[in-house]
């Protein structure tokens, strides 16, 4: 029993040096998705279904290859509840280790694609979007920070707090057809210091300073860690597949000196 006990204090300490480590080492992370299996060490397996996420050759931005995300009926399904309707996803999660922390500036840049004859609906669809850590799962409100959102083939940005949620950028082009490269520049923090940078195909098309975090008392732990997660996420509406496309994803965790 006794050294039962030292062995689990040696794993334990081995732990705690290790997410030390993970804390202080800059995230750096690049995925082209050439290879013909999803890097474990990038993305978490637990948001989307078997056969969701595979290597497409014939929609791809750069170099040999991209992903392609289907959703499909009864995916991920997760019932009603007080914050909305019944949904259904397959999405591509970072993986713990590289969530991003409170207070550091992070830059994102990745290319989607949706096809031409994507469905044209005013239905909720988010493609990509950063969600707060909640560890008690009775969070409220339980809604992503910030969203990319689909609307009828255009593209909105949405930001959300305790006060109510705001649409930072609305496109007036049909987005369909066409690769779209994002560069996002984020820092989460519940004060004036948060801050929110949006680019779309080089030009900028959000520029927002102020609160992108929820604050303490809402069940999210104390300056806990924000996720970022792609794909598709929709209402539960009995609809047919729908595919979307991601290539040449890219996070830099910034030096105190900002972004370049």
């Amino acid at each position: 029993m006794k050294r039962f006990l030292q062995a689990c204090s040696i794993l334990l300490l081995l732990a705690l040096l290790a997410e030390a480590a993970l804390r202080s080492i800059p995230i750096h992370v690049h995925d082209s998705f050439e290879s013909r299996h999803l890097s474990w060490i990038r993305w978490s397996r637990w948001r989307f279904v078997s056969g969701a996420v595979v290597p497409e050759e014939a929609i791809v931005r750069q170099g040999r290859r991209a992903l392609a995300i289907t959703v499909r009926n009864g995916d991920r399904f997760e019932p009603a509840s007080d914050t909305g309707a019944a949904t259904e996803r397959d999405e591509l999660m970072e993986s713990w280790w590289l969530y991003s922390r409170m207070g550091r500036t992070y830059v994102y840049s990745f290319s989607l694609y949706l096809p031409a004859d994507f469905p044209l609906t005013s239905e909720r669809l988010v493609l990509a979007q950063w969600r707060q850590l909640c560890e008690a799962r009775r969070c409220r409100p339980d809604y992503p920070l910030v969203a990319l959102r689909y609307d009828a083939g255009r593209i909105k940005v949405t930001r959300k707090d305790e006060q109510g949620t705001d649409v930072l950028y609305q496109g007036a082009d049909d987005i369909r057809g066409r690769w779209l490269d994002f560069r996002f520049i984020t820092r989460f923090e519940p004060s004036a210091n948060g801050m929110f940078d949006a680019s779309l195909n080089g030009r900028a098309v959000v520029h927002y300073r102020g609160v992108t975090a929820f604050q303490p008392g809402y069940g999210y732990p104390q300056r806990g860690p924000v996720y970022f997660k792609t794909g598709l996420y929709r209402d539960a509406l009995g609809d047919p597949p729908w595919t979307m496309y991601i290539d040449e994803y890219r996070k830099d965790e910034c030096p105190e000196a900002g972004c370049r």
